[in-house]
């Protein structure tokens, strides 16, 4: 399941939570209540943008370290050293 799917599952399990919560409800929202889930609404949107951004990131970070690698294999280099240095830069043990 990619995450677009998995942040659309999120987002419809969400919907429907409040969906039962507001037919469950027996007095209307104040105001007050409906900015309140506005602002949380907002702040979940932020949470699953930047986790997506970084997400995206490492990916980046990983396949432009895969193709240094694949590099110098093309180039008949030793990578084994490469190969056991973290995303960091440090060494794996």
């Amino acid at each position: 399941m990619s995450d677009e799917d998995q942040d659309r599952e999120l987002q419809e399990r969400i919907a429907s939570q409040i969906r039962a919560a507001e037919s469950a409800r027996t007095t209307p929202v104040t105001d007050q209540e409906l900015q309140a889930l506005k602002a949380a609404a907002g702040r979940l949107d932020q949470l699953l943008k930047e986790g997506t951004d970084a997400d995206a990131q490492a990916l980046k970070n990983a396949a432009a370290r895969l193709d240094q690698i694949l590099a110098g294999i093309g180039a008949g280099k030793d990578v084994t050293g490469e190969i056991r240095k973290r995303g960091d830069g440090s060494e794996r043990k």
